[in-house]
């Protein structure tokens, strides 16, 4: 039987993510997960426990997010874009000696994979993709606009609240509002600016992607309350023969946290049959 309660090993350096690893007694397969903007590596701690009974299992902070924010002093002052935030997250495979893993993200953490797989697709064995950004709809584009505008005069926080509000409005969206906002208290005004920035690609590098299939399975896991985020999607599977899409009642956005147990159910099966 594989060892459940391994114990996790974290990576602390100057030039590198902070990244944990669970590592499996007997599993050679692994699976990194990606967290969205503002957020870290803590909002997948529903998935942990199921995750690491099968794989061998990668968190990591991206620049600027959790404990990245203090260890990568290196990466504050470049400016960033999608392809150098997806080299950190290679950097950091090559750093383990991973070849190749099943990758796992949410929101804005979403776009990062699809672009690894672009950039070097090698490394990427299937993609799981929950509360996916395909696209900015017109009250998405809004939002980013009126941020973009106002950034630099009012604190990110209450522009940050306002967008978490918005994306999950109902009741039952209450926790992930709440673990997002308090995850991004971690970030400063000055990487919530460079991050917004690196949003307003968003579009173009989607309508490239939108256009161009790729071979590496994918699957989106959406909640059919994701009203900003859901219809894009639906668009996006259509277009692509090797995407699937799971939905998810009473969920909105976050649906790893919302609904972790059909989050890790769909995803789990999804990739078992990668493996066999």
């Amino acid at each position: 039987m594989p060892n459940e309660v391994n114990r996790p090993l974290t990576a602390m350096s100057k030039d590198i993510l902070f990244h944990t690893i669970f590592p499996h007694e007997t599993s050679k397969t692994w699976v990194v997960f990606v967290h969205g903007a503002g957020g870290s590596s803590a909002i997948w701690f529903r998935q942990i426990k199921a995750y690491k009974k099968e794989y061998n299992v990668l968190l990591l902070d991206l620049r600027g997010h959790g404990k990245s924010n203090n260890l990568v002093q290196n990466f504050v002052d470049n400016n960033y874009s999608f392809n150098n935030v997806s080299k950190d997250i290679i950097d950091v495979l090559d750093h383990n000696n991973i070849t190749s893993a099943h990758f796992v993200g949410i929101s804005l953490g979403t776009i990062i994979i699809r672009n690894i797989a672009e950039i070097a697709p090698q490394y990427v064995s299937s993609m799981v993709l929950g509360g996916a950004v395909t696209r900015f709809n017109t009250r998405s584009n809004t939002l980013v606009y009126l941020g973009n505008t106002f950034k630099h005069f009012l604190p990110y926080m209450w522009l940050y609240r306002l967008f978490a509000f918005i994306m999950m409005p109902k009741k039952r969206h209450k926790e992930s509002r709440l673990l997002f906002v308090r995850e991004a208290k971690r970030l400063c005004q000055k990487e919530f600016i460079k991050w917004f920035k690196l949003a307003m690609d968003v579009n173009p590098l989607m309508q490239y992607f939108k256009e161009k299939d790729i071979d590496i399975p994918i699957l989106y896991i959406m909640g059919k309350e994701d009203h900003m985020f859901l219809g894009p999607v639906k668009e996006m599977v259509k277009r692509h023969k090797n995407s699937v899409l799971q939905t998810i009642h009473h969920c909105g956005h976050v649906c790893n946290v919302e609904r972790p147990d059909l989050f890790n159910q769909h995803s789990l099966a999804f990739i078992a049959q990668q493996n066999r």
